[in-house]
């Protein structure tokens, strides 16, 4: 078992053929690395004493094979029962080798100090091995550290959200919901005492009772929503293109002059219904703000392309008494078109007046629904 180099067709041919076999071995290292090191380390000691019994010495270069096999080892294999039985066994490989070669060799040939001195380097690459799967699982560590930390920031800001939400409703509740409970009591005393009042009044004065039982009704749902999951369920069924007739004559009955084509189907999903109803409410509380006196056409229509929805008012009668406002209204409104994939254009006119058109894509389907 010397080291030395011998470059006879023997000592090629053992050369070769050991590391033909431990190269398709290696191919099999990572999946399984403990039985790869086993066969690796069965092999070289073979060759080696083979070589020996017939005189040949072969290549230190022999080992690369054996070093590769330590090295994945170290690199994928912990301390373990296996891996303890595994050593076990290449250590009576090499002890049986070790006495066959010194049963069937010329003293030359039989090992001694300088095949260990071959061999020191070895160990080396098992801990490189083992330095690369230490390094890699506090790579996994720290990702997993990092996660944990990204998963309770993101809680803690939940929970912050949750509270300024449940904060915000209360002083909505507070306010609001005081001011349109103060507003539809004396609209409700109103009437009471109709009689005394002319019919334009007494009309004025049911619109304004019931379109405040209405803002009152989904401020309290939307306060259900600010507050908590548990409470977001509606207390009423969302309003839809089934009640956009009762929209326009409540606009008509506070003064709005409204002409509508509303032509479109029934059996759209509830979230372009919804939409829809949205953005004419909208649309029509700005003529009033912004335009008042001016002519209203709202435009409801579906085709094969999709659905379009379109308030658009004339320039208003009396300029001076416009109001603007934030434009949160338009925010609000592109937000809902463009969740459902759709397009909001909102602008002036060329006559002084505004449009607001939406166009959403064809009929969603029940699951693209469901996703909105």
């Amino acid at each position: 078992m010397q080291p030395s180099t011998d470059v006879s067709a023997l000592a090629w041919g053992l050369l070769i053929g050991a590391e033909a076999v431990t190269g398709v071995a290696l191919l099999l290292r990572r999946r399984l690395p403990l039985a790869v090191f086993v066969v690796v380390t069965s092999v070289l000691v073979t060759a080696v004493v083979v070589g020996a019994a017939q005189e040949t010495r072969l290549s230190p270069l022999v080992v690369l094979s054996l070093a590769v096999s330590l090295y994945t080892v170290g690199n994928l294999r912990p301390y373990g029962t296996r891996t303890v039985i595994a050593l076990l066994v290449v250590v009576v490989v090499v002890a049986v080798g070790v006495c066959i070669n010194h049963l069937t060799a010329a003293p030359e040939y039989q090992g001694s100090s300088d095949v260990l001195a071959v061999l020191a380097p070895l160990p080396l690459a098992w801990a490189l091995g083992t330095a690369t799967r230490t390094h890699r699982a506090d790579l996994a560590s720290a990702a997993r550290r990092m996660d944990e930390m990204t998963r309770e920031q993101e809680l803690r800001e939940q929970q912050a959200a949750q509270q300024e939400r449940v904060r915000i409703a209360g002083e909505m509740h507070d306010v609001v919901a005081h001011s349109l409970t103060l507003l539809v009591v004396r609209a409700e005393t109103l009437r009471a005492r109709g009689g005394e009042l002319p019919d334009w009044a007494r009309r004025q004065i049911d619109g304004l009772a019931v379109a405040g039982r209405q803002a009152g009704s989904e401020l309290r749902d939307l306060l259900g929503v600010l507050r908590g999951p548990e409470e977001s369920a509606p207390l009423q069924p969302t309003p839809g293109l089934g009640e956009l007739p009762e929209l326009l004559e409540r606009g008509r009955a506070a003064g709005s002059r409204i002409a509508a084509r509303l032509c479109a189907p029934q059996d759209l999903t509830r979230p372009v219904q919804l939409a829809v109803y949205r953005i004419v409410q909208e649309a029509l509380t700005n003529a009033r703000r912004h335009a008042p006196g001016a002519q209203v056409r709202v435009t409801v229509a579906a085709d094969e392309g999709g659905v379009r929805c379109e308030v658009e008012n004339t320039a208003p009668e009396i300029p001076g008494e416009v109001s603007w406002g934030a434009g949160l209204g338009l925010v609000s409104m592109r937000e809902r078109v463009e969740a459902l994939g759709g397009l909001l254009r909102a602008g002036p006119t060329r006559e002084g007046g505004f449009r607001v058109s939406a166009a959403f894509p064809p009929r969603l389907t029940p699951l693209d629904a469901a996703g909105v």
